[in-house]
């Protein structure tokens, strides 16, 4: 068959009308997957598992896994092509037909922005209290080892490890640090405990863990639930051990050891993300409907500094309506310690904009289209 039968064919088959349909109907399928696994799951875990994959897995015995059905990852990338295959080939580039090339292009926009969210959105969350200044937020999905040189007394040093490369056998070394760090164990869930009389052996030598017990538990998902990871790490330098630590982030103290006239300091922590500005919590109102206890609205005054930037002004921060700075969006989430504490969610996605100018441009796009329609109609009948 000559090859460029054989493009046109394939031209063919990927701008088709039925390959359009079957990609609806799996994301639709999908869609019904992802909402009833987000009752054992949660929302995050769900969506990941589903929407935001290129094959959704089947768990095996052993740790294996099994590819069960395409994801929303490869389905919407199938249907980007179908609909970029379908503009050129099968829509006239003519100016009767602008309105639905307008339609086609946000739809197009659409699933752009939703793989860029996939890949580059980042959210976190900044508690602070009443009176409290800020300067990072934290990441409770995630975790990081933070090493801490504490030898001076009014600032630490901090190096921090992604809890990505805290996995058994790894040996972890920085300029920054006179020893290295190997991972023994590594449990994205534990049980911790105080020891008893009956426990094996503790493979901790320093800190407080010879005094722990700690086993490994599965992995909590709901979206109210935290995993209480746990590490167990050996300082070395060079060939001697300075000793094997547990460390946790449900361990509210860090622990470490002093040598060489430094002192060093270990904790498991919810990942920072470091701001090149502060915000300060000057005040948090919590409003309920007159008579009841039903909230009505909750709102943050903060005071924004950014030296940098010449920034040094109040904010208000409440429902539906965030700060929005340096590429980042501030929402009022929740509260905590008797309206004392109010928690941001921080989100950064650079193509937060890309769904708005796709909807207006659909919008734009059907209306040019069937209002040309109906003027072409109107003047038929006259």
């Amino acid at each position: 068959m000559p090859r460029e039968s054989l493009v046109r064919r394939a031209a063919r088959a990927l701008s088709s009308l039925k390959l359009t349909l079957t990609c609806l109907a799996l994301l639709m399928l999908l869609v019904v997957a992802c909402t009833l696994l987000q009752v054992p799951l949660g929302t995050r875990v769900a969506v990941e598992r589903t929407i935001r994959t290129f094959l959704v897995w089947a768990p095996l015995d052993g740790g294996r896994r099994l590819p069960v059905f395409p994801g929303g990852g490869l389905v919407g990338a199938v249907l980007l092509v179908n609909l970029l295959f379908a503009q050129f080939l099968r829509l006239e580039l003519s100016r009767r037909k602008a309105g639905m090339w307008l339609a086609h292009l946000g739809v197009v926009l659409l699933f752009v922005g939703e793989f860029g969210t996939a890949l580059f959105q980042v959210e976190s969350q900044m508690p602070i209290e009443v009176g409290q200044t800020r300067d990072y937020s934290e990441d409770v999905r995630r975790l990081e080892l933070a090493v801490a040189d504490a030898t001076a007394p009014d600032a630490d040093v901090v190096t921090a490890v992604p809890d990505s490369l805290l996995r058994p056998g790894a040996e972890i070394a920085h300029p920054s640090l006179p020893f290295s760090i190997r991972v023994r164990r590594w449990y994205a869930n534990s049980e911790l405990g105080m020891r008893k009389p009956d426990s094996p052996p503790s493979e901790a030598t320093a800190g407080i863990g010879p005094g722990l017990d700690v086993r490994e538990a599965p992995e909590v998902a709901s979206d109210d639930a935290e995993n209480a990871a746990a590490a167990l790490i050996e300082v070395r330098d060079g060939a001697e051990s300075l000793g094997t630590f547990w460390v946790s982030n449900e361990l509210g103290a860090p622990q470490g050891f002093a040598r060489g006239g430094r002192t060093w300091r270990f904790s498991l922590r919810p990942r920072r993300y470091y701001l090149p500005f502060a915000l300060t919590l000057e005040e948090f109102h919590h409003d309920i409907y007159p008579g009841t206890d039903i909230p009505k609205n909750f709102s943050s005054i903060v005071r924004l500094r950014d030296p940098s930037r010449g920034e040094d002004r109040p904010v208000k921060i409440w429902m539906n309506n965030p700060l929005r700075y340096d590429g980042k969006a501030f929402y009022q989430a929740s509260f905590g310690q008797g309206d004392r504490v109010s928690v941001l969610q921080v989100v950064r996605n650079p193509g937060w904009r890309l769904p708005y100018l796709a909807c207006a441009l659909v919008a734009l796009g059907l209306v040019l289209h069937f209002g040309a329609k109906l003027a072409s109609s109107l003047g038929g009948a006259r």
